[in-house]
């Protein structure tokens, strides 16, 4: 496990990016998308990364996962450097990918399915997660008699039964209208804080990431590096994301990441 210190305290960091390069070739010659990317996510952190359209950041999530490979650098899971898929990281992207022949139960299991771990305990497991989180009533019906921000939480727990210990979200609330995106945003932090799990979101929504993230990192436009990092502190009697968006100290991370992005419109 690498560890970390943070105001004298020892943290365990349970990813590590070091010097991370990736270049891609395409008929129009090399493409370099990130550039000396240097990063550890703490145990039970929730991080966000933000940056401009196209400059990596899903790229960034898909070398975590190791569905692909960095062309420099190298990327740390645990104690383990990454040279593939891991059962430690569970991957929820932008839409959510049930199969609609699949009740919600069978979609939940295809995890174990396919890796061929499905046992009593883990239907038993997949059962207490749906229950826990409104879902148990559901567990017969099919997605296209779910709402939208149900399918995404039917998403997560299929995410979580596999028992990952690090999430990558992958703009995972864009599919929704607005009003959707923040309850399943609220339903969706509480979710993983409530079962410790550390998460690294992607979006390019700057109130999403401050309102959901511990840390918000920046990345500059490509070939991406880490412009800055921003250490979420928001006064909050119970920090959830939508009281985070009533704290005073929310306008100005908003406007200073803002500023960082440097969007011109």
């Amino acid at each position: 496990m690498v560890e970390i210190t943070v105001g004298g305290k020892i943290m365990n960091g349970v990813v590590k990016i070091n010097n991370l390069g990736m270049k891609y070739h395409s008929m129009n010659g090399e493409i370099s998308t990130l550039k000396n990317i240097n990063l550890t996510v703490k145990k039970g952190e929730f991080l966000s990364i933000v940056g401009p359209s196209g400059c990596g950041k899903s790229t960034l999530l898909s070398l975590i996962a190791g569905l692909i490979f960095p062309t420099s650098g190298n990327i740390e899971v645990g104690s383990k450097a990454v040279y593939g898929t891991s059962k430690k990281v569970g991957y929820m992207l932008q839409k959510d990918h049930l199969f609609e022949w699949r009740n919600i139960l069978q979609n939940v299991l295809l995890g174990p399915e396919i890796r061929g771990t499905l046992t009593t305990k883990t239907r038993k497991y997949a059962l207490k997660l749906l229950d826990t989180y409104g879902l148990d009533e559901f567990k017969d019906k099919y997605p296209s008699q779910l709402s939208g921000g149900m399918r995404q939480r039917v998403a997560l727990i299929r995410t979580l039964v596999t028992k990952p210990e690090i999430l990558l979200l992958d703009e995972a609330f864009s599919a929704l209208d607005y009003q959707t995106r923040l309850v399943v945003s609220e339903d969706i932090y509480k979710i993983i804080k409530r079962e410790n799990k550390t998460a690294i979101l992607v979006t390019h929504d700057i109130a999403e990431s401050i309102s959901m993230a511990d840390r918000v990192i920046v990345l500059s436009k490509r070939p991406a590096t880490i412009k800055k990092s921003f250490e979420i502190m928001l006064t909050c009697e119970s920090r959830t994301p939508m009281s985070s968006r009533k704290a005073p100290e929310f306008a100005k991370y908003f406007n200073e990441i803002w500023k960082e992005l440097d969007i011109h419109v």
